[in-house]
C-alpha cells in the first residue's frame, strides 16, 4: 500500500461522540491565547486537527487514511467527519442495486470525463484497483469479479462495504458526527472555522468531500459547491446530472415499449451530423423515455453538449439510437435485401423483440411480409441504425448517480489534493470535476482521491 511520510506533530486527540453536539475545549498547555478579535468567535469552537466535510465514500476513505497515516507515525490526531445525511452512506447502500460495485477490474483515465485525462490519470495512479482490493480484503470485505468486469463484495450486500468503511474510519480514532450540516467554512490566520448545525469546529486542515448534487437525500445537495466557492474556488459550467435516465415526449412511441430491454448504441452528434460520442450497452425502454447503462453513460455528454450549444447560440445537438449495435447501414441493407420472400418482420425478429420490430416496420411504412420496396427499405435501415431521439430532458439530480462538473482539477495539487488557492483545504470525490461511466469507476475515483487527501492532510499538518 502507499504511504505519505512526514514528521510534523499533531494535537492530542479531542473526540466527541456521534450525534452529540460538538463541545468547546480549552487551549492546550503552551498554546497561545486567541487574539481579542477572534476570542468571541472561537469561544465555542471545538478544536480538531482535521475536519472532514462529508462522510460518504470519499469522506470515509479520507478519514480512514488520515488516521492510518498519523498513527503510522505514532501520533493520535483529532479527526472529525461531519455529514448532513440522517442515513450515513446512502449512496453506497443503493449502488449496484444494493450490492455496491466497489470498483472495476480495469480502470483508466479514458473511463472518466470532466478534467483533463493526464490530471485524472495522475490521481488514479496513486491508488490503483489492486490497492482497493487489498484495502477491502484487509478490512474483511472479499471482492469478486463478475462477467461485466465489476467488482462486488462476495456477500452481495452494500452494507458489508459501508460497515467496513465505518470500522476503518472510527478504528483509527476518528469521530463521525451526523446528521450535522456544515453551514460555512472560513479560512483565517488560525486555520479554519467550520460552522456546523452541531456546533463550530476550529480545524487546522479541512477535507471537502461533500459530493456534487446527485441523490440530494444522501446529503450531496450542492452545498459543497457553495463552500468551495466561498473559499475562492470556481466551478465548471455547466453542472448537470450524470448517469441519469433521459426523457422523451409524453406518448412517444418508445414509451409504449416500456419494460423492453436490449443492447443498443447511442450516438451523440453535432447539429451538422458529426459524430462526437457514442455509448454501447443495455438500454431499457420506460414509460418516461430511456434508461439502462448505455443511456446513463451518454446522458452527461448529451446534457453538457446541449447546454453549451444553447449558451453559444448554436443549433441543438442530436442523439440517435442504433437498435443493432456495431452494425453499419450497409450490412443492415444487405440483410433486408436478402429477406426477399420471407418479409422484413421475419428477418428483424431474429435480431429484435417482436414489439420493436413491428413498430419500426410501421414507422418506415414497410410491409411486414412479402417484398420490401426500395424506399420503405431505406427508411427502415435509417430507423434501425439511427432512430433520432427527441430527448426533452432528464430525470434530474434526484435520480442521477453522479454529477458532471465541479471544482476543476487545475485548482488542486494532484499529489496531495490540496487547494492551490486556499492552503490547508483538500478535496476528494464527486465535488471535483471528474465523473466516470457506470461500473464502479466513480467509486475508484472516490478511493483514489480520498486516499491522497487523507494521507496528505495528516502528513502536512503543522502544529
Amino acid at each position: 500500500m502507499h504511504a505519505v511520510s512526514g514528521s510534523r506533530h499533531m494535537l492530542p486527540s479531542r473526540m466527541t461522540h456521534e450525534n452529540q453536539p460538538l463541545q468547546p475545549s480549552p487551549p492546550l498547555d503552551g498554546e497561545p491565547a486567541p487574539a481579542p478579535a477572534a476570542r468571541t468567535r472561537d469561544a465555542a469552537a471545538r478544536r480538531v486537527d482535521i475536519a472532514i466535510v462529508g462522510a460518504g465514500a470519499a469522506g470515509l476513505f479520507a478519514t480512514a487514511w488520515a488516521g492510518r497515516t498519523a498513527r503510522g507515525r505514532g501520533l493520535t490526531p483529532s479527526i472529525v467527519a461531519v455529514d448532513g445525511a440522517r442515513k450515513l452512506g446512502a449512496k453506497i447502500l443503493v449502488a449496484g442495486g444494493g450490492r455496491c460495485n466497489v470498483t472495476h477490474w480495469q480502470v483508466a483515465d479514458t473511463d472518466f470525463v470532466g478534467s483533463t485525462p493526464p490530471a485524472i490519470r495522475k490521481v488514479l495512479a496513486r491508488f490503483t484497483v489492486d490497492d482497493t482490493v487489498t484495502f477491502f480484503k484487509a478490512a474483511g470485505v472479499e471482492l469478486k469479479r463478475e462477467d461485466t468486469g465489476k467488482l462486488f463484495p462476495v456477500t452481495d450486500s452494500a452494507r458489508t462495504v459501508l460497515d467496513a468503511l465505518v470500522r476503518e474510519a472510527t478504528g483509527c480514532g476518528a469521530t463521525l458526527v451526523h446528521p450535522a450540516r456544515v453551514e460555512a467554512i472560513v479560512r483565517d490566520a488560525d486555520g479554519f472555522l467550520v460552522t456546523t448545525s452541531a456546533g463550530p469546529l476550529r480545524a487546522a486542515r479541512v477535507i471537502l468531500c461533500s459530493g456534487g448534487k446527485s441523490l440530494p437525500k444522501s446529503g450531496s445537495d450542492g452545498s459543497g459547491h457553495a463552500l468551495a466557492m466561498s473559499l475562492g474556488h470556481s466551478l465548471t459550467s455547466p453542472i448537470v446530472p450524470a448517469l441519469v435516465p433521459l426523457t422523451l415526449p409524453a406518448g412517444h412511441w418508445i414509451t409504449e415499449l416500456s419494460g423492453l430491454t436490449l443492447p443498443t448504441e447511442l450516438v451523440l452528434s453535432t447539429a451538422s451530423g458529426k459524430r462526437t460520442t457514442a455509448s454501447t450497452g443495455s438500454t431499457l425502454c420506460t414509460h418516461f423515455g430511456l434508461s439502462g447503462p448505455a443511456v446513463l453513460d451518454i446522458s452527461r455528454h448529451w446534457l453538457v453538449a446541449r447546454d453549451r450549444a444553447a449558451s453559444a447560440g448554436q443549433p441543438p445537438v442530436k442523439l440517435s439510437i442504433n437498435w443493432l449495435p456495431e452494425t453499419h447501414t450497409g450490412a443492415v441493407d444487405d440483410m433486408l435485401l436478402e429477406s426477399r420472400g420471407r418479409g422484413p418482420l421475419a428477418v428483424l425478429r431474429e435480431h429484435l423483440p417482436d414489439r420493436l420490430a413491428r413498430r419500426l416496420c410501421e414507422l418506415a411504412g414497410a410491409p411486414t411480409t412479402g417484398d420490401l420496396p426500395r424506399e420503405p427499405r431505406k427508411r427502415l435501415v435509417t430507423l434501425l441504425t439511427g432512430t433520432p431521439l427527441e430527448v426533452t430532458g432528464d430525470r434530474g439530480f434526484t435520480l442521477a448517480e453522479a454529477t458532471a462538473g465541479g471544482v476543476p482539477l487545475s485548482e488542486v495539487r494532484l499529489d496531495t489534493m490540496e487547494s492551490r488557492l486556499c492552503p490547508g483545504l483538500h478535496f476528494a470525490g464527486e465535488v471535483l470535476d471528474v465523473d466516470g461511466r457506470i461500473g464502479g469507476f466513480n467509486f475508484q475515483w472516490a478511493w483514489a482521491s480520498g486516499f491522497l487527501a487523507g494521507t496528505a492532510a495528516a502528513a502536512l499538518y503543522e502544529s
